[in-house]
């Protein structure tokens, strides 16, 4: 989408007719820590296990 060696558009111009900002162009997304999703999954399995449990209860 983005061309870096573009001859005439720099990366800013080329951004600003996406209309994405720089700093989305040059972040790179970080997963999740495998203890984050050790603690999704507990919550997920808890509550298809007790669904009767109100959202309040669960957290």
């Amino acid at each position: 989408m983005i061309e870096r060696g573009h001859p005439a558009l720099s990366i800013g111009a080329q951004c600003r007719l996406l209309s994405i900002s720089r700093s989305s162009y040059y972040h790179e997304q970080v997963g999740e820590t495998e203890q984050n999703l050790g603690l999704m999954r507990a919550i997920d399995q808890q509550f298809l296990d007790t669904p009767f449990y109100a959202v309040r209860q669960m957290t």
